[in-house]
Protein backbone atom coordinates (compact mmCIF):
# COMPACT_ATOMS: atom_id res chain seq x y z
CA UNK A 1 0.00 0.00 0.00
CA UNK A 2 1.26 3.47 -0.95
CA UNK A 3 0.08 6.48 1.01
CA UNK A 4 -0.39 9.68 -1.01
CA UNK A 5 0.11 12.83 1.07
CA UNK A 6 -0.30 15.38 -1.72
CA UNK A 7 -3.31 16.36 -3.78
CA UNK A 8 -3.66 14.43 -7.04
CA UNK A 9 -3.63 16.87 -9.96
CA UNK A 10 -3.17 14.40 -12.80
CA UNK A 11 -2.35 10.87 -13.77
CA UNK A 12 -0.72 8.81 -16.49
CA UNK A 13 -0.98 5.17 -17.47
CA UNK A 14 2.31 3.35 -17.25
CA UNK A 15 3.38 1.55 -20.41
CA UNK A 16 6.36 -0.44 -21.39
CA UNK A 17 8.94 0.99 -23.79
CA UNK A 18 7.70 -1.21 -26.63
CA UNK A 19 4.10 -0.05 -26.16
CA UNK A 20 5.15 3.61 -26.17
CA UNK A 21 6.93 3.19 -29.50
CA UNK A 22 3.85 1.65 -31.11
CA UNK A 23 1.33 4.14 -29.70
CA UNK A 24 3.37 7.31 -30.21
CA UNK A 25 2.74 8.71 -33.72
CA UNK A 26 5.65 9.68 -35.87
CA UNK A 27 5.10 13.25 -37.10
CA UNK A 28 6.65 13.93 -40.47
CA UNK A 29 8.59 17.18 -40.69
CA UNK A 30 8.78 19.21 -43.86
CA UNK A 31 12.08 20.34 -45.25
CA UNK A 32 15.19 19.78 -43.21
CA UNK A 33 18.04 17.57 -44.16
CA UNK A 34 21.45 18.68 -45.25
CA UNK A 35 21.84 22.42 -44.88
CA UNK A 36 18.13 23.17 -45.28
CA UNK A 37 16.07 24.43 -42.36
CA UNK A 38 12.77 22.90 -41.34
CA UNK A 39 9.61 24.52 -42.64
CA UNK A 40 7.81 26.48 -39.92
CA UNK A 41 4.04 26.10 -39.92
CA UNK A 42 1.43 28.11 -38.02
CA UNK A 43 0.48 26.63 -34.65
CA UNK A 44 -0.78 27.90 -31.32
CA UNK A 45 2.65 27.70 -29.66
CA UNK A 46 4.30 30.01 -32.19
CA UNK A 47 5.49 33.06 -30.27
CA UNK A 48 4.50 36.52 -31.39
CA UNK A 49 7.37 38.55 -32.91
CA UNK A 50 7.89 42.07 -31.65
CA UNK A 51 7.08 43.53 -35.09
CA UNK A 52 4.24 42.40 -37.35
CA UNK A 53 3.10 43.71 -40.72
CA UNK A 54 -0.55 44.25 -41.48
CA UNK A 55 -3.30 46.29 -43.09
CA UNK A 56 -6.09 48.49 -41.76
CA UNK A 57 -9.52 48.63 -43.41
CA UNK A 58 -12.10 51.35 -42.82
CA UNK A 59 -15.73 50.29 -42.41
CA UNK A 60 -18.38 53.03 -42.59
CA UNK A 61 -21.96 51.80 -42.43
CA UNK A 62 -25.15 53.88 -42.81
CA UNK A 63 -26.50 52.43 -39.55
CA UNK A 64 -23.72 53.92 -37.42
CA UNK A 65 -22.41 57.45 -37.02
CA UNK A 66 -18.88 56.27 -36.35
CA UNK A 67 -16.58 54.28 -38.61
CA UNK A 68 -14.82 51.07 -37.58
CA UNK A 69 -11.17 50.40 -38.36
CA UNK A 70 -10.26 46.74 -38.80
CA UNK A 71 -6.54 45.92 -38.50
CA UNK A 72 -5.24 42.46 -39.45
CA UNK A 73 -1.60 41.75 -38.64
CA UNK A 74 0.36 39.01 -40.40
CA UNK A 75 3.35 36.93 -39.43
CA UNK A 76 5.97 36.05 -42.02
CA UNK A 77 6.95 32.39 -41.88
CA UNK A 78 10.28 31.13 -43.23
CA UNK A 79 11.37 34.64 -44.16
CA UNK A 80 14.06 34.80 -46.82
CA UNK A 81 13.56 31.20 -47.98
CA UNK A 82 11.65 29.54 -50.80
CA UNK A 83 8.94 28.63 -48.27
CA UNK A 84 8.26 32.24 -47.22
CA UNK A 85 4.56 32.84 -46.53
CA UNK A 86 2.38 35.46 -44.88
CA UNK A 87 -0.28 34.20 -42.54
CA UNK A 88 -2.81 36.16 -40.45
CA UNK A 89 -1.85 36.29 -36.79
CA UNK A 90 -4.22 38.71 -35.03
CA UNK A 91 -7.09 41.11 -35.65
CA UNK A 92 -8.17 44.32 -33.92
CA UNK A 93 -11.27 46.50 -34.33
CA UNK A 94 -11.26 50.11 -33.19
CA UNK A 95 -14.26 52.45 -33.10
CA UNK A 96 -15.60 55.42 -31.18
CA UNK A 97 -18.94 53.65 -30.89
CA UNK A 98 -18.93 51.79 -27.54
CA UNK A 99 -22.35 50.17 -28.03
CA UNK A 100 -20.76 47.03 -29.48
CA UNK A 101 -17.59 47.03 -27.37
CA UNK A 102 -18.20 43.67 -25.66
CA UNK A 103 -18.91 41.58 -28.74
CA UNK A 104 -16.12 43.33 -30.67
CA UNK A 105 -13.56 42.33 -28.03
CA UNK A 106 -14.91 38.78 -27.84
CA UNK A 107 -15.01 38.37 -31.61
CA UNK A 108 -11.51 39.69 -32.21
CA UNK A 109 -10.04 37.45 -29.51
CA UNK A 110 -11.74 34.36 -30.96
CA UNK A 111 -10.69 35.16 -34.53
CA UNK A 112 -7.12 35.87 -33.40
CA UNK A 113 -7.05 32.52 -31.57
CA UNK A 114 -8.19 30.74 -34.75
CA UNK A 115 -5.51 32.57 -36.75
CA UNK A 116 -2.79 31.45 -34.32
CA UNK A 117 -4.09 27.88 -34.39
CA UNK A 118 -2.97 27.68 -38.00
CA UNK A 119 -4.22 25.39 -40.71
CA UNK A 120 -7.07 26.33 -43.03
CA UNK A 121 -8.60 29.48 -41.52
CA UNK A 122 -10.59 30.35 -44.66
CA UNK A 123 -13.75 28.83 -43.15
CA UNK A 124 -14.04 31.98 -41.02
CA UNK A 125 -15.01 33.93 -44.13
CA UNK A 126 -18.11 31.82 -44.84
CA UNK A 127 -19.12 31.73 -41.17
CA UNK A 128 -18.95 35.52 -40.80
CA UNK A 129 -20.66 36.24 -44.12
CA UNK A 130 -23.57 34.01 -43.12
CA UNK A 131 -24.55 36.22 -40.13
CA UNK A 132 -27.74 38.23 -40.70
CA UNK A 133 -28.94 41.17 -38.64
CA UNK A 134 -32.55 40.56 -37.45
CA UNK A 135 -33.20 44.31 -37.79
CA UNK A 136 -32.21 44.19 -41.46
CA UNK A 137 -29.01 44.87 -43.35
CA UNK A 138 -27.94 47.89 -45.38
CA UNK A 139 -26.82 48.86 -48.86
CA UNK A 140 -23.24 49.75 -49.62
CA UNK A 141 -22.28 52.42 -52.18
CA UNK A 142 -22.42 50.72 -55.56
CA UNK A 143 -25.57 48.72 -54.86
CA UNK A 144 -24.20 45.78 -52.86
CA UNK A 145 -26.39 44.56 -50.01
CA UNK A 146 -24.70 43.74 -46.72
CA UNK A 147 -26.80 41.58 -44.35
CA UNK A 148 -24.95 42.69 -41.19
CA UNK A 149 -21.82 44.35 -39.82
CA UNK A 150 -20.42 40.90 -39.04
CA UNK A 151 -20.93 39.89 -42.67
CA UNK A 152 -18.98 42.95 -43.81
CA UNK A 153 -16.22 41.91 -41.44
CA UNK A 154 -16.22 38.55 -43.22
CA UNK A 155 -15.77 40.29 -46.57
CA UNK A 156 -12.84 42.25 -45.12
CA UNK A 157 -11.17 39.07 -43.87
CA UNK A 158 -11.74 37.51 -47.30
CA UNK A 159 -10.19 40.53 -49.03
CA UNK A 160 -7.15 40.32 -46.75
CA UNK A 161 -6.69 36.57 -47.25
CA UNK A 162 -6.80 37.11 -51.01
CA UNK A 163 -4.21 39.90 -50.73
CA UNK A 164 -1.72 37.68 -48.86
CA UNK A 165 -2.29 34.71 -51.17
CA UNK A 166 -4.16 32.44 -48.77
CA UNK A 167 -7.33 32.56 -50.90
CA UNK A 168 -7.79 32.74 -54.65
CA UNK A 169 -9.92 35.61 -55.90
CA UNK A 170 -13.13 34.24 -57.44
CA UNK A 171 -13.31 35.02 -61.13
CA UNK A 172 -15.73 34.27 -63.96
CA UNK A 173 -14.66 32.09 -66.83
CA UNK A 174 -14.87 33.25 -70.45
CA UNK A 175 -18.25 31.58 -71.03
CA UNK A 176 -19.82 33.31 -68.05
CA UNK A 177 -18.37 36.68 -69.04
CA UNK A 178 -19.74 36.30 -72.57
CA UNK A 179 -23.19 35.31 -71.31
CA UNK A 180 -23.33 38.31 -68.94
CA UNK A 181 -22.26 40.68 -71.73
CA UNK A 182 -24.97 39.30 -74.04
CA UNK A 183 -27.67 39.56 -71.37
CA UNK A 184 -26.66 43.12 -70.53
CA UNK A 185 -26.69 44.18 -74.18
CA UNK A 186 -30.09 42.55 -74.63
CA UNK A 187 -31.49 44.35 -71.58
CA UNK A 188 -30.11 47.74 -72.62
CA UNK A 189 -31.48 47.29 -76.14
CA UNK A 190 -34.94 46.47 -74.76
CA UNK A 191 -34.91 49.53 -72.50
CA UNK A 192 -33.64 51.92 -75.16
CA UNK A 193 -36.23 54.48 -76.24
CA UNK A 194 -36.80 54.93 -79.93
CA UNK A 195 -39.00 58.05 -79.81
CA UNK A 196 -38.54 61.75 -79.16
CA UNK A 197 -37.77 61.08 -75.51
CA UNK A 198 -34.54 59.23 -76.37
CA UNK A 199 -32.61 62.44 -76.98
CA UNK A 200 -33.41 65.19 -74.53
CA UNK A 201 -31.46 68.33 -73.71
CA UNK A 202 -33.35 68.82 -70.46
CA UNK A 203 -32.74 67.26 -67.03
CA UNK A 204 -33.55 63.62 -66.44
CA UNK A 205 -36.97 63.12 -64.91
CA UNK A 206 -38.52 66.15 -66.62
CA UNK A 207 -42.23 65.91 -67.37
CA UNK A 208 -44.15 66.65 -70.55
CA UNK A 209 -45.31 70.24 -70.95
CA UNK A 210 -48.97 70.51 -71.98
CA UNK A 211 -48.33 73.87 -73.69
CA UNK A 212 -45.29 73.19 -75.91
CA UNK A 213 -45.31 69.37 -75.76
CA UNK A 214 -41.67 69.24 -74.63
CA UNK A 215 -40.31 67.07 -71.82
CA UNK A 216 -38.93 70.07 -69.98
CA UNK A 217 -41.20 70.55 -66.95
CA UNK A 218 -39.36 70.46 -63.62
CA UNK A 219 -40.13 71.47 -60.05
CA UNK A 220 -38.59 74.90 -59.43
CA UNK A 221 -39.20 76.98 -56.28
CA UNK A 222 -42.20 74.83 -55.44
CA UNK A 223 -43.81 75.27 -58.87
CA UNK A 224 -43.86 73.14 -62.00
CA UNK A 225 -42.02 75.21 -64.60
CA UNK A 226 -41.26 74.42 -68.23
CA UNK A 227 -37.66 75.11 -69.20
CA UNK A 228 -38.64 75.29 -72.87
CA UNK A 229 -41.52 77.77 -73.04
CA UNK A 230 -41.43 79.15 -69.48
CA UNK A 231 -44.96 78.06 -68.64
CA UNK A 232 -45.49 77.82 -64.87
CA UNK A 233 -48.37 76.69 -62.71
CA UNK A 234 -47.73 79.58 -60.37
CA UNK A 235 -48.34 82.18 -63.05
Amino acid sequence: MIKIDKKIVGYDVGRSEAEEKTTRPEFRREGGGGNRAEVIRMHEKLERPEVLIGSTYKVKTPISDHAMYVTINDIVLNQGTEHEKRRPFEIFINSKNLDHYQWIVALTRIISAVFRKGGDVAFLVDELKAVFDPRGGYWQPGGKFMPSIIAELGYIVEKHLIAIGLLVEPALDEGQKQMIAEKRAEFEEARKQQDAFSENDYPDGAQLCSKCNTTAVIMMDGCLTCLSCGDSKCG
